[in-house]
């Protein structure tokens, strides 16, 4: 799952990106509201966290601007507790949920679960491909009743493989969705992951594989 996270005080934002990072989420982390509203529109986000009191351009403001424009994102908001007439506003503007400010790292973590699970496009907490399962929330890939927990790099990239089984994907698109827009990883560590993914489904004796096309990307198979 991939989150945009906009908040303009640097050591919470660390803070936060490395939790979510630890629970296997991808995080972009912008500081302004100027970023927060280029990376929405730019990017593919499975949800938004977005700080109201923010440089440049405030949180309502750039949620009102991506719902005028269309984007249907899940957004949760981050109010101060005081600030009762911005929450009222930012649900009526369009923000899925909201939470005052300072927040205990477990109940930030349960609305974002929440969040996503109401998002339009849900994915199921259980990613299933011929004999491979995988699950979202221990990152367990399980196959013929052999189950392992998946490194998260490999998790990530076994995530996008499965979620996006019906086309091919190239190595720059595996390359932003399982390391994120800002990684400083080249396209080196996908095909190093790619390889090691294999060797995984081999030990596993499963039926799928991960096939290339050459100057188009990767995908699972099951060979006939």
């Amino acid at each position: 799952m991939k989150l945009l996270y906009a908040e303009d005080e640097r050591s919470l934002s660390e803070a936060v990106v490395d939790i979510l990072t630890f629970h296997k989420y991808i995080v972009d982390a912008v500081y302004d509201g100027a970023d927060a509203y280029d990376y929405a529109t730019s990017g593919d986000y499975d949800g938004i966290i977005l700080d109201i009191m923010m440089p440049k351009r405030d949180g309502l403001e750039v949620l009102a601007d991506l719902r005028r424009n269309g984007c249907r994102t899940p957004v949760l908001l981050l109010t101060a507790k005081t600030q009762v007439e911005d929450r009222i506003r930012g649900l009526d503007t369009g923000a899925d949920d909201y939470l005052p400010k300072p927040f205990d790292m477990g109940e930030l973590l349960a609305r974002i679960r929440a969040m996503l699970r109401r998002r339009d496009e849900f994915h199921s907490d259980l990613l299933s491909f011929g004999d491979l399962s995988l699950n979202v929330q221990s990152g367990t890939l399980s196959c013929k009743g052999t189950e392992f927990a998946l490194p998260k790099q490999e998790y990530r990239l076994m995530e996008q493989l499965m979620i996006n089984h019906t086309i091919y994907m190239s190595t720059e698109d595996l390359l932003v969705k399982a390391w994120g827009y800002n990684t400083e990883t080249d396209i080196n560590s996908v095909w190093l992951y790619i390889s090691y993914l294999r060797k995984r489904l081999v030990a596993m004796d499963s039926r799928v594989e991960i096939v290339s096309k050459r100057n188009v990307g990767y995908r699972l198979e099951i060979p006939l």
